[in-house]
């Protein structure tokens, strides 16, 4: 399998944490999308690029693994892993790695699909400069 794969560091805020100071499921979510943001900017295919390419990438499926807690004032890493598919459709994986405690702490996955902007009509097939992208990029083998 070929993949692009990218991590950011952050510290947990008071606010992502729940009363007893764990960080809230939900917010796994936000920090996948930072990871995914900055695998974007990384690769210059932010949400940005697609919007002005004619489409959004709205996410179909989503999914998280919880392994560990992370407690307010601890730091983690977030690696997004986007994997190539031969389908129209944007897979990415997750990893989030506790560096206070060097604990996984999640693994996840969220599924895109293309959806023309202008129509809102699901695209069957990669659009064209999303195939474009794809060619130029420094795929790994994993």
């Amino acid at each position: 399998m070929k993949i692009l794969k990218k991590s950011i560091d952050l510290a947990v805020r008071f606010s992502e944490t729940d009363a007893m100071g764990v960080v809230w499921h939900g917010n796994y979510l936000k920090f996948f999308e930072d990871a995914r943001e900055c695998l974007g900017k990384e690769y210059n295919l932010d949400n940005l690029a697609i919007f002005n390419q004619g489409y959004f990438t709205p996410i179909v499926h989503s999914e998280i693994d919880h392994k560990a807690p992370i407690y307010y004032g601890e730091n983690l890493r977030v690696t997004a892993i986007l994997e190539f598919r031969s389908a129209a459709k944007i897979v990415f994986r997750y990893e989030v790695l506790n560096l206070s405690t060097n604990k996984l702490a999640a693994i996840g996955q969220t599924i895109q699909v293309f959806l023309s902007a202008k129509e809102r009509t699901l695209e069957l097939n990669k659009p064209d400069f999303y195939a474009n992208w794809e060619a130029q990029q420094p795929w790994i083998n994993a």
